[in-house]
């Protein structure tokens, strides 16, 4: 088996965001969205980034991508590091790193046909002739399942399900490496998921792809991905492959997770046991002594209250960050 090459590496990354009261706006703490994480991203690979809403999924993502100031921390694409990347350097890597959003509708433009959604990246990055773009456009509406002739329409036309076919499209124009998946699936029907899930899968194996694959479902995230990191409160709690994170799961939070999906022992003829956390996600805006996850953990302990864990390697590459395990 050849060796896997990481394509993205973020360290420590931390994204702030500040809490602004009075008339003179003055800065009265921060909200901490995303708080020191690490992770790793192979070529050709899914990376399944999964937690509950408000966890810092999509800020994490759209910090990777640039579309949010980074507070501190490290990004590294391809072996250079674009943490403070500007300008035209910059525009150069957004042609390597795309992202399909959660609204298939929001982030469309409504003014604009669909074919002109997807030549906008080739007008404004590209130099070809206009009969080479709009071959292209033409190749990526097939690519995705989509009829050429369709491309005059505008998005209001489409259902939900093609206009995220539309978006991406619109995503793979520039040839990239990295595409960086928002709940691209949270808005559409079951039946639609699948589609557009299967859709990535083929163009992942076809075009040779890495995703990064962001959802609060965890059976659709393990039916994606290769490998999965488990998000609370801006850090990871888990991280592992498929198998790890299902098989052998360590963190009392993942646990409560995979319990979450609907299964039924056919032996037994029963319901799996569903594991409940009590009480909300607490506020990102305060600190926390500890780990983040003792206001709701099950197995809590004293020193969960007054030491953060250490974020420990259990075996090969499953981590874990957690007192218990």
């Amino acid at each position: 088996m050849s060796k896997k090459k990481t394509i993205l590496e973020v360290e420590n990354l931390k994204v702030y965001f500040p809490l602004l009261s009075g008339i003179v706006k003055k800065i009265t703490g921060h909200v901490r969205a995303v708080d020191g994480v690490s992770i790793n991203i192979f070529e050709k690979m899914t990376l399944g980034l999964v937690g509950e809403s408000g966890c810092g999924k999509t800020t994490l993502g759209r910090a990777i991508i640039k579309l949010y100031e980074i507070t501190s921390g490290k990004i590294i694409f391809k072996d250079k590091e674009i943490t403070k990347s500007r300008g035209k350097e910059l525009r150069e890597i957004r042609k390597q790193m795309q992202m399909i959003f959660q609204d298939p509708y929001a982030s469309l433009n409504p003014r604009m046909t669909a074919g002109n959604i997807v030549l906008e990246p080739l007008l404004i990055h590209e130099n070809n002739l206009k009969s080479e773009n709009l071959k292209k456009v033409n190749n990526l509406f097939e690519m995705v399942g989509l009829n050429p002739e369709y491309s005059s329409r505008f998005p209001h036309q489409f259902s939900g399900g093609q206009r995220q076919r539309i978006g991406i499209a619109r995503a793979l124009a520039l040839n990239p490496s990295l595409v960086i998946c928002d709940e691209a699936i949270a808005a559409l029907d079951v039946s639609i998921q699948a589609q557009i899930i299967n859709l990535l899968l083929d163009l992942q194996n076809r075009l040779g792809l890495s995703f990064l694959f962001i959802s609060h479902d965890i059976s659709m995230i393990g039916y994606f991905s290769d490998y999965i990191a488990v998000m609370y409160l801006g850090k990871i709690m888990e991280y592992g492959t498929r198998d790890d994170i299902f098989n052998s799961t360590l963190h009392p939070y993942t646990k409560a997770l995979l319990s979450s999906v609907p299964e039924i022992d056919p032996e037994k003829d029963q319901i799996k046991k569903r594991i409940l956390l009590q009480g909300d996600l607490p506020s990102s805006s305060n600190a926390i002594t500890g780990c983040v996850f003792n206001t709701r953990c099950n197995k809590v302990n004293d020193k969960c209250f007054n030491e953060e864990p250490a974020w420990s390697n259990y075996q090969d590459e499953h981590w874990v960050a957690c007192h218990i395990v």
